[in-house]
């Protein structure tokens, strides 16, 4: 990790695709290499390059897998300066913390639809074949 502390302002000059500062958690973390590749897609990014982007981040409810990837990216920290904006406390890192809504959830999800789905076509066949030896 670099020692260099970033303020507000100088983070908020680094907003583009191939220039992009993001404070997470009075950290500053340059995400300028990462952008086309997130899950997200670069939107994401995009709208909060140059700003605190804590809420966002957790909001999401991010893998453990994607806070190791964001600690490659933690360029410094965020010296806060009179009139910066302050740090929602209710955003906290989540430590530990995984995705369970797009992750392991939708796998488990994805296998109880597909056994419903056999479940329901083997009523429908043996349903067909009973009818069909009656006709």
């Amino acid at each position: 990790m670099s020692n260099k502390e970033y303020t507000y302002s100088e983070v908020s000059e680094h907003t583009g695709k191939k220039d992009l500062l993001v404070v997470i958690h009075d950290k500053v973390y340059n995400c300028s290499s990462f952008v086309d590749e997130h899950p997200g897609g670069e939107e994401v990014l995009l709208d909060v390059g140059g700003q605190d982007a804590s809420e966002a981040f957790e909001d999401v409810g991010h893998s453990d897998e994607a806070r190791e990837i964001l600690d490659g990216m933690l360029v410094g920290t965020l010296k806060r300066q009179p009139g910066d904006p302050k740090p929602n406390p209710q955003t906290q890192p989540v430590v530990g913390a995984t995705n369970t809504g797009s992750g392991a959830g939708m796998g488990v999800g994805l296998y109880a639809l597909c056994l419903v789905g056999v479940a329901v076509a083997y009523v429908g066949y043996t349903y067909i074949n009973a009818n069909k030896d009656k006709a």
